[in-house]
Order: C-alpha cells, then sequence, then structure tokens
C-alpha cells in the first residue's frame, strides 16, 4: 500500500471518476458514485482480479480529498458486505495488478 500513499490529500477529480471509457480501460467501474458529493463522502469501484469480478476499491474523501483507499472482496451472496484484502492477498492482487491500479489513481485524483 506504500505506493498509494502519494494520494493520500489529493483532490478527486470527480468528472474523471464519471468517465466511464477511462475508467474501462483500467479495469475498473465506478459502482457507487454519490450525489452530491458531501463533505465525507465514499466512492466504490469494482474491478476483476483471479477470476473474481466482486473486486472492491473505496476510495474515502473529506472535504473533496482521499482521505482512505481499502481494497477487498465483496460477499458473493450478500454485495453489500465487504472484507477488506488480508495482506497476502492485497500483495498478489498488487502484483497482478499494480500498474493498472496506479493509473487509475494517477486519472481520478
Amino acid at each position: 500500500m506504500e505506493r498509494f500513499k502519494k494520494y493520500m490529500g489529493r483532490e478527486l477529480n470527480i468528472e474523471n471518476v464519471k468517465n466511464e471509457q477511462q475508467l474501462n480501460s483500467y479495469g475498473v467501474k465506478c459502482t457507487f458514485l454519490p450525489d452530491p458529493v458531501e463533505e465525507f463522502d465514499e466512492f466504490e469501484f469494482r474491478t476483476s482480479f483471479s477470476g473474481q469480478d466482486n473486486i472492491v476499491i473505496t476510495v474515502t474523501i473529506e472535504l473533496g480529498k482521499i482521505q482512505r483507499v481499502m481494497f477487498g472482496v465483496a460477499d458473493a451472496d450478500n454485495p453489500d458486505v465487504v472484507r477488506s484484502f488480508t495482506g497476502e492477498k492485497l500483495e498478489s492482487f498488487l502484483a497482478e495488478k499494480g500498474n493498472e491500479m496506479i493509473g487509475f489513481f494517477e486519472f481520478i485524483a
């Protein structure tokens, strides 16, 4: 997660978050976009990994700036329940998708 620290405190670009075509180029889809965006809010994105298409990226903002990023997996039976990746799962995910995730965060931040 060290490589994502540089995005903490950066302004989230809402117009880029809405750009489905560009998000798709990173293998990411925005699944929750608050409207209107509040002072403190969360955005949810989905991607796939190791044959699973229920990988969740949660980006929390405060006053428009990124404060927290979480990678997890949505429960197959109840997609509203998201469990954070374990350290091992996160390492494996970033080994495979790290460059795409860097491109994604460069685009939205």
